[in-house]
């Protein structure tokens, strides 16, 4: 994975390429160092069901206990050593503000192992069609058997599902230019974020290609028409329910605008709820980020949206465009540690260090006085580069490494450290 690895699965491969010795040690380090920055900020050991809503933790989903028909369930790492062994699991990656659902009333047969009691529900998570293994509009599993197309997937910020980069409605631009990307769903949901994306994004909406025609938005009017793939554009003479939607939707994007919630419909729940939306007191407020870049224009089009490092930092936080965040409930991405990125970064951080008591080398120096620990390192450092020149022969070569080869090589290194030590002179005064 690349600067952004925290939100993209690996692309299925049409066939397995021919690697070197040097190309295999390489991905393997590379694989656990994604293993460590997934699963190192969370614990293994303990269910973290005692710490609540977890900001972000690794999940897992129970095919076994929780099969599609039933309710979805979500089980932490802990869970899924310990109470699920053996069992068939959807890997969730990481999802934000969880509670471990493991034995709770949605697992019939079964009582987790850390906790025997648990309340019957955890009413603040929330699910989609991943804990049932499926992903993207097109609701398939990740690896699907029956795609044979080499693609990537990629995480939502916003509403955490993935999707297919083909299936974005968007050129996929390279790793290392964009850090998160917001859905086609979410960017109509949040469409004030087109005001950002038109100046902030890495994929402009004016760049991108064969995704829709564009919708001009100027003076901060919110142009409701509705936008389809093939290009074609209807007013509002001629609106459909989606694009009554699409309207309600837009005026929850004017943060200049005051907003009172009247009750929710009854039933309703998480995103497929409405809500009617008065508009009292309309006054600019010119210190709002958001009217000031709306001021400059905006684009508008139907797909989703790739974001650089750091591009949070940019969204406004006067009251208005608060109250707009609490609106359509994504005031998370204000928190700083809500990144994938951030997780990822505490989780490498646990296991260096845990790595550095474990060593027997840092155990080693820690019972030196400096003369020894300087010529340690030194001679750590000597094998360690002559391993690597001894290995790299092998891999240029296209040669296996045996077992007798790597006692020659020590052989050979407690040979040199002899001749050396033979041949130094000593001086009495």
């Amino acid at each position: 994975m690349a600067a952004n690895e925290g939100n993209h699965k690996r692309p299925l491969e049409e066939e397995d390429p021919i690697v070197s010795l040097a190309d295999v040690l390489e991905e393997d380090e590379q694989l656990e160092s994604e293993a460590c920055a997934v699963l190192g900020g969370s614990d293994s050991d303990k269910c973290s069901y005692s710490d609540g809503y977890v900001k972000r933790q690794a999940l897992y989903a129970c095919n076994t206990c929780t099969p599609k028909g039933g309710q979805p369930a979500g089980i932490c790492l802990a869970c899924s050593y310990k109470c699920h062994e053996g069992h068939e699991l959807f890997e969730l990656y990481t999802k934000r503000n969880f509670r471990c659902d493991c034995g709770n009333s949605k697992f019939n047969n079964l009582q987790c192992k850390f906790f025997s009691e648990k309340e019957k529900a955890n009413y603040g998570n929330k699910y989609n069609d991943n804990f049932f293994g499926l992903y993207c509009v097109c609701k398939r599993p990740y690896p699907d058997p029956e795609d044979e197309t080499p693609d990537e997937m990629i995480q939502c910020v916003v509403c955490e599902d993935w999707f297919h980069g083909r299936h974005l409605g968007a050129t996929l631009p390279d790793n290392e230019e964009y850090q998160e990307m917001v859905c086609r769903s979410c960017m109509k949901r949040c469409s004030f974020l087109w005001a950002y994306a038109t100046h902030v994004a890495v994929t402009k909406a004016s760049d991108v290609e064969n995704s829709g025609s564009l919708t001009k938005v100027e003076d901060g009017t919110v142009d409701v028409c509705s936008i389809r793939e093939n290009g074609d554009v209807h007013n509002q003479n001629a609106m459909t329910n989606e694009t009554k939607s699409d309207e309600t939707a837009a005026k929850h994007n004017e943060p200049s605008t005051s907003y009172k919630v009247e009750e929710k419909s009854e039933g309703a729940s998480g995103d497929d709820a409405s809500c009617s939306v008065k508009e009292e007191n309309v006054t600019e407020n010119t210190g709002c980020k958001l009217q000031q870049v709306k001021k400059k224009g905006e684009l508008q089009r139907d797909c989703a949206t790739y974001w650089p490092h750091n591009w949070r930092n940019k969204l406004c936080t006067c009251q208005s465009c608060m109250n707009l965040y609490n609106e359509l409930e994504i005031s998370f991405l204000l928190d700083e540690f809500d990144t994938v990125l951030a997780y990822e970064n505490k989780g490498k951080t646990v296991e260096e260090t845990e790595r550095e008591k474990c060593d027997p080398l840092m155990t080693a120096l820690s019972n030196m006085n400096r003369i020894q620990q300087v010529e340690l390192i030194y001679e750590y450092n000597d094998l360690k580069s002559e391993l690597k020149d001894y290995l790299k022969r092998f891999a240029d070569e296209g040669k296996v490494v045996t077992s007798e080869d790597i006692q020659h090589f020590f052989e050979e290194l407690q040979s040199k450290k002899r001749r050396r030590v033979d041949g130094m002179q000593y001086f009495c005064s």
